[in-house]
């Protein structure tokens, strides 16, 4: 059987070897899932990137540019970081230029590290995930991006949630994915009454946002693909694309 760890945020990344290995990178409110949400749309390639300033450079070579910092759309850029803006059918093979809090800082960390495939993750395509990450026939690590290096709830139970559908294929030797699981069982059947606790969904309830971002975030399998890490740029290399269902 394979290996597949849980790492619960960026910090302790120093800590892993992910030399080879399938890295499932996860940001579940909202970066990840809202990536999933524009290849739906139809976006042509995103582009993490570390800082605002670097972003705003890439409307120049006809990117659309979204930012985000704690929660909020940074002034000046066409986006920031909900899925509900990533459903506009206007963004149908455009490139997306994108740096967000802890997503695209947890997905650059990783890609610096040699993974074998770096994947985008979600409750919204994790039976999808949890099918490439076993096709793949490597050890595998869960990335939590968590929340400016620190824990946090619903990236820890989306872990818990894959390794439960990838159990009869790997082995889960580490505490930290253990707890992961264990917490996703005490929870699996009402998910959101736990994240609604949870420090991000607060910080949204306190910014009276005007979209619902937690309940759409954690819908299940509503996409059958996974994006993934090509070169420089996230796509999506699966011949099919998912859909609302």
């Amino acid at each position: 059987m394979k290996k597949v760890e849980l790492i619960h945020t960026p910090a302790l990344l120093p800590l892993y070897n992910l030399t080879d290995k399938t890295v499932i990178v996860v940001d579940i409110l909202r970066a990840t899932s809202t990536m999933c949400v524009a290849f739906n749309t139809g976006v042509n390639k995103i582009l993490p990137v570390s800082l605002p300033d670097e972003c705003k450079m890439f409307k120049d070579f006809d990117f659309i540019i979204a930012a985000e910092r704690n929660a909020v759309k940074i002034p000046g850029f066409d986006m920031g970081n909900s899925p509900f803006e990533f459903e506009n059918p206007f963004l149908s093979g455009k490139n997306i230029a994108f740096t967000t809090t802890n997503g695209t800082k947890a997905i650059k960390l990783a890609k610096a590290m040699n993974p074998s495939k770096i994947l985008i993750g979600s409750f919204l395509n994790i039976s999808a995930v949890a099918k490439y990450v076993m096709a793949q026939d490597k050890d595998a690590v869960i990335l939590c991006a968590g929340w400016k290096d620190k824990y946090n709830l619903e990236d820890t139970l989306f872990g818990g949630a894959l390794l439960d559908k990838l159990q009869s294929w790997a082995v889960m030797d580490d505490d930290a994915s253990i707890s992961a699981h264990c917490l996703y069982k005490q929870y699996e059947n009402n998910l959101e009454s736990i994240v609604r606790k949870s420090s991000h969904a607060n910080r949204f309830k306190l910014l009276n946002m005007q979209t619902d971002d937690v309940s759409f975030c954690l819908q299940q399998d509503i996409y059958s693909f996974v994006p993934e890490m090509s070169g420089e740029y996230i796509v999506n290399t699966q011949e099919e694309v998912g859909s609302r269902a």
